[in-house]
């Protein structure tokens, strides 16, 4: 992925200030908030990111759990990748960070005038969505597991 988001970014026909910009976190900053609109997604230069859920227990207790940290080189954002849209997740730095935002009108411009590189590029954004969804099917299945479990309901199955 680092790669050809490399290449996008360093093309004379998507410039930096236009397409895309380097913003600077310190730790523990907010970086996106889950239900905002976005129209941009991310790429992960230096630091760590910890991605955020959000729910209400019976509706008074607010628990914002982690369901994963995100390394140097990571993706987040893209489900803005081809229109405004909800953000899923709040996502904080936990160090100092330097993120890339990429404008998704830009990218889609770009990736429409630039084929290969933009089938390239949403084959990485393919394989990244994937890992998501098998990680999310897995802790899926261990909770449903737990709570059977939990509330003995495993004797009715």
């Amino acid at each position: 992925m680092k790669k050809i988001l490399d290449e996008i970014l360093t093309s004379p026909q998507f410039l930096e200030g236009d397409a895309w910009q380097k913003r600077w976190y310190k730790a523990n900053e907010k970086v996106i908030e889950k239900g905002d609109i976005g129209n941009s997604l991310f790429l992960l230069e230096e630091g760590q990111l910890r991605v955020l859920g959000g729910t209400e227990i019976e509706g008074k207790i607010k628990v914002n759990p982690g369901l994963c940290d995100l390394d140097a080189g990571a993706l987040f954002g893209d489900i803005c990748l081809y229109a405004d849209h909800r953000r899923t997740a709040s996502v904080i730095s936990l160090t100092d960070a330097c993120i890339i935002e990429i404008r998704s009108d830009k990218l889609s411009g770009y990736l429409d005038s630039h084929p290969a590189q933009g089938y390239l590029f949403l084959k990485a954004v393919f394989k990244v969505m994937a890992q998501r969804v098998e990680l999310a099917n897995e802790r899926i299945e261990n909770l449903l597991a737990w709570g059977i479990k939990a509330h003995d309901i495993d004797k009715y199955l």
